[in-house]
């Protein structure tokens, strides 16, 4: 079993900055991928920022040039740096992980999201 923990979402001015952060623990032979993704009200749930191994990420061009995602192989932790938000980031944020375990390969797991509101 995998499990992922997310933290730092939270209420923030247009302008400001927030710093998100997920931790996967388990059964986690090798991480493929991982990222982040969000989902506003009435929305799709859409990918914000991804990091696949070896070392390629993508952005959003929504997000492009104001959010910044790394990620610690070893510590199996991705981060996602957000400034200049604006009320349209407004959604649940969710950390995803595709990894191999011990019985799956590329398996899928996601976090239970957490919340990012930006007043104007």
């Amino acid at each position: 079993q995998v499990q992922l923990v997310e933290s730092g979402g939270g209420l923030v001015q247009a302008g400001g900055s927030l710093r998100l952060s997920c931790v996967a623990s388990g059964d986690i032979l090798r991480v493929r991928d991982m990222g982040w993704y969000r989902q506003a009200p009435g929305k799709h749930r859409e990918g914000v920022a991804t990091f696949s191994v070896p070392a390629d990420t993508n952005y959003a061009d929504s997000v492009q040039g104001r959010f910044t995602i790394s990620s610690d192989r070893a510590k199996k932790t991705v981060t996602l740096q957000m400034n200049s938000l604006n009320p349209k980031d407004t959604a649940v944020y969710y950390c995803r992980i595709v990894c191999d375990t011990s019985t799956l390969f590329y398996a899928e797991y996601w976090g239970q999201g957490t919340q990012v509101t930006v007043s104007s």
